[in-house]
């Protein structure tokens, strides 16, 4: 799986289940938390999504918003922890 693939996956993710207005723009770099895409209980559905999705494992001194804070973040952190799972 590609950091691309991943950043398609999330982005397609947030938009089918947080942005309910198909006229909405959704920018990779934009803060999901700052802008109220995405709450405190968003993060968690996403989260579940890339553990089932990308078969990754979070540890919970990993989930801060600085990892989960925009899609390019989110995208970078998965591909990241896909790698160390392989090393």
């Amino acid at each position: 799986m590609t950091q691309e693939a991943i950043r398609i996956q999330v982005h397609d993710f947030i938009r089918k289940n947080f942005l309910f207005d198909e006229a909405s723009q959704l920018g990779d770099d934009q803060s999901l938390l700052g802008s109220g895409v995405v709450d405190s209980t968003g993060i968690l559905e996403l989260i579940s999504f890339l553990e089932e999705t990308c078969k990754v494992k979070f540890d919970d001194s990993e989930l801060v918003a600085d990892n989960f804070d925009s899609v390019n973040r989110i995208s970078a952190f998965v591909i990241k922890k896909i790698a160390q799972s392989k090393a």
